[in-house]
Order: C-alpha cells, then sequence, then structure tokens
C-alpha cells in the first residue's frame, strides 16, 4: 500500500556529519533516486553566514565581561541584558 503518490518527491536533507557522509549513505543513493528521493547536503560549517553566530561572537568576545562567567546565574543574567539592549546599546556595525 503507497501513502504517497510516485510523483511525489522526497528530500533528505543533511549536514557534513560523518554519519551523513558514510559510505552507508553514499551506498543508498541509487536506491534512493529510483525511489524519487533527493540527498540535499548543506555547506560545511559557515558561522560568517549565520546570522545568530555573528551576534554571539560580539557577545561572547566583545561585550560580555570576565565576571559574567562567575556562576550560571550571572551569565544567564548578562546575556538577557544585552539581548534586551541590543540595537540600542549594543550595536554591530559591519562598515
Amino acid at each position: 500500500m503507497r501513502f504517497f503518490p510516485k510523483k511525489w518527491k522526497t528530500v533528505i536533507v543533511a549536514d557534513q556529519a560523518s554519519v551523513h557522509t558514510s559510505d552507508a549513505i553514499q551506498d543508498k543513493i541509487e536506491e534512493w533516486k529510483e525511489r524519487n528521493i533527493t540527498l540535499f547536503r548543506l555547506p560545511t560549517y559557515s558561522p560568517h553566514l549565520n546570522l545568530i553566530e555573528i551576534l554571539w561572537r560580539f557577545i561572547k568576545y566583545s561585550w560580555l565581561e570576565i565576571d559574567a562567567y562567575s556562576c550560571w546565574k550571572t551569565l544567564v543574567a548578562s546575556v538577557e541584558k544585552i539581548l534586551k539592549e541590543f540595537g540600542n546599546n549594543y550595536v554591530i556595525n559591519f562598515v
């Protein structure tokens, strides 16, 4: 019994983790093509293209005081303060 018409395409999204690039996955690609399944590989890790990574880098290396790491509660409070004030007191300037 088929649940989906044959014309429907299935896409498997995989990152570059070793389990997703293994021989076991490679061996399945031809079988998947026959079943109308496509493997879409995400590019390798590119933090410079990910906006949240850029923000976190500024928080971690520019805005967080060393005292923020004294305990979990202080760290959370410091990060929350930065996020609440982002755009006013904390600005990323790409110029």
